[in-house]
């Protein structure tokens, strides 16, 4: 499963982003991404990286590396991560589409740039950025895992990121987001996204029920399966310390505040075009 984050840092906070299952048996197009304070960055990053050292011996995390063995070391992991999110200093976004719908009108060139239209609603909209404090400028900076599209196509995306500053909506927000301060990079050098990786994997996996796969011979679940499932189960208690009845199925509610789009500390998406229909 190949997972794409993004890292966004604002006045000095970045995203990074990561997107997880193309295409799933019930739910595709997962993007994921988490916020934090440049000022937060070097204390975060070492904590983490600590973490991941000690507790796994490993230079990477990763979902799909968790199984009977380390399920509990990721468990322990992950909880480090967990608490610097429910303790707000990183906000984490995830974004997935539903097969249930389609969106019968799109246009051949629509259909053949959907990863990036989809990559660029999911920037322009998961992180509540109109919401931004208008009283100080607001500095952006994206992390985006390597994007697999040609030259001429990454080049039209970033010029769309930068614009986004300069919409009607996000004037307020007093966004300032520089063309040179939207970075590719290497997951698999960025700690944050490391543990982001086990989270979107997580959701992904649950949303598509690969938490039931059985070998069809024993028509018992692997070891694998189970040890996924018990670390996906742990992830989700631990949103649900913060949101005690979270849904990851579906639009994580405003409490009648649209502003909790910024300042909510995790959020899902079940992004839905405009006119799409029940297949």
């Amino acid at each position: 499963m190949k997972c794409r984050i993004i890292l966004l840092f604002y006045r000095g906070q970045n995203i990074y982003c990561d997107e997880s299952i193309k295409q799933g048996a019930y739910y595709s197009n997962f993007y994921g991404g988490p916020l934090l304070q440049s000022g937060d960055y070097e204390l975060i990053k070492d904590v983490l990286e600590d973490k991941r050292d000690h507790q796994l011996q490993t230079s990477e995390l990763k979902w799909q590396k968790i199984n009977h063995f380390n399920y509990i070391s990721y468990i322990e992991a992950v909880d480090t991560f967990m608490d610097f999110v429910q303790a707000g200093k990183i906000k984490v976004r995830i974004m997935f589409t539903d097969n249930r719908y389609t969106k019968p009108d799109l246009s051949e060139e629509q259909v053949d740039n959907e990863y990036l239209l989809l990559y660029y609603q999911f920037l322009k909209h998961c992180f509540g950025l109109r919401f931004l404090p208008p009283n100080q400028e607001n500095h952006l900076e994206l992390f985006l895992d390597n994007i697999p599209e040609n030259s001429e196509r990454k080049a039209k995306f970033k010029k769309y990121l930068y614009g986004i500053q300069l919409l009607p909506q996000f004037i307020d927000a007093n966004i300032k987001l520089n063309e040179r301060d939207i970075n590719e990079v290497d997951s698999k050098k960025h700690i944050i996204m490391q543990y982001l990786d086990v989270v979107l994997g997580a959701m992904a996996y649950r949303l598509n029920k690969l938490s039931d796969n059985r070998n069809p011979e024993t028509g018992k679940r692997g070891k694998r399966t189970l040890a996924k499932n018990k670390v996906y189960k742990h992830i989700n208690l631990r949103i649900r310390d913060i949101y005690p009845n979270f849904n990851i199925g579906i639009t994580t509610g405003t409490k009648e505040n649209f502003e909790n789009l910024w300042f909510m500390p995790y959020r899902h998406w079940r992004f839905k075009a405009k006119g799409s229909v029940p297949k």
